[in-house]
């Protein structure tokens, strides 16, 4: 086992396959030293949990589990392209986008589910720049669609 595997099984996390991209794109791609991810939706063995809008029809605290979800399905694109998630120095960026009721005002919230997971698996390496953006739709209705950019050696 890998250092972060160790971690992440310490959290009772486990990383799933890589998600099979639902356009003419890939999970992935390496520039340099970064890694940037496409946007990961919250799938959990290909399914969404739950579709429709944050604070309309699913609850911001579902919101914030479905953006811990979007950090696992992100790790599992940079491992595909890294192969070991110990490569990964530090979390550059997270954008984050959150399908909104036109009243609902708390994406930042919804979005600490992703950072407050990313600092619990990678510590002060897990440190990052965001943006948490509220938006009409989401592909396939999701709630919540997040983009990673990771540094690796």
């Amino acid at each position: 086992m890998s250092v972060l595997d160790d971690r992440l099984a310490e959290l009772g996390l486990i990383i799933p396959p890589v998600a099979t991209p639902a356009g003419t794109y890939v999970p992935a791609v390496t520039v340099g030293n970064l890694i940037f991810t496409s946007g990961q939706l919250p799938t959990v063995d290909g399914t969404l949990p739950e579709t429709g809008k944050v604070g309309a029809t699913v609850s911001p605290d579902a919101a914030k589990e479905f953006a811990a979800t979007c950090v696992l399905n992100g790790l599992a694109a940079a491992k595909g392209v890294l192969g070991s998630l110990d490569r990964i120095t530090r979390v550059v960026k997270v954008v984050g986008f959150v399908a909104s009721d036109p009243s609902f005002s708390g994406q930042p919230g919804v979005i600490n589910g992703a950072s407050e997971l990313l600092g619990q698996i990678f510590g002060e390496a897990g440190k990052h720049a965001r943006s948490a953006v509220g938006v009409a739709v989401l592909p396939l209705d999701a709630p919540v669609e997040i983009e990673f950019v990771f540094e690796f050696e």
